[in-house]
């Protein structure tokens, strides 16, 4: 049974850094690629965030330039480094992975709070 829990969570002032990160569990075969979605208030789930396993990333337009997304292939870590952080940021943080054969896994989800 694979697993994927995130850390790292919490409330942060306006301009602040949080780092979140995912744990990967349980016997999997190979990952795709893993990234960070969000769900803020009344607002759909949204990419943040990915990493393929040969390190290409990809990131939403609203978090360019100040979120860093990160891998350890050899442990199953995801890391996902955010800076300059704004109360728009304030949302449920999920890590996903990809298997290398297509399977969807989620985690449960942080909360973030971006508040003064």
């Amino acid at each position: 049974q694979v697993q994927l829990v995130e850390s790292g969570g919490g409330l942060v002032q306006p301009g602040g850094s949080l780092t979140v990160s995912c744990a990967v569990s349980g016997s999997i075969l190979g990952i795709n690629s893993m990234g960070w979605y969000r769900q803020g208030p009344g607002k759909e789930r949204e990419l943040v965030a990915s990493i393929t396993s040969g390190g290409r990333t990809n990131y939403a337009d609203s978090v360019k330039g100040r979120f860093i997304i990160s891998r350890d292939n050899a442990k199953n870590t995801a890391t996902l480094q955010m800076n300059s952080l704004k109360p728009e940021d304030t949302a449920i943080y999920y890590c996903n992975l990809i298997s290398a054969f297509g399977l969807d896994y989620w985690g449960k989800g942080t909360l973030v709070t971006v508040s003064s």
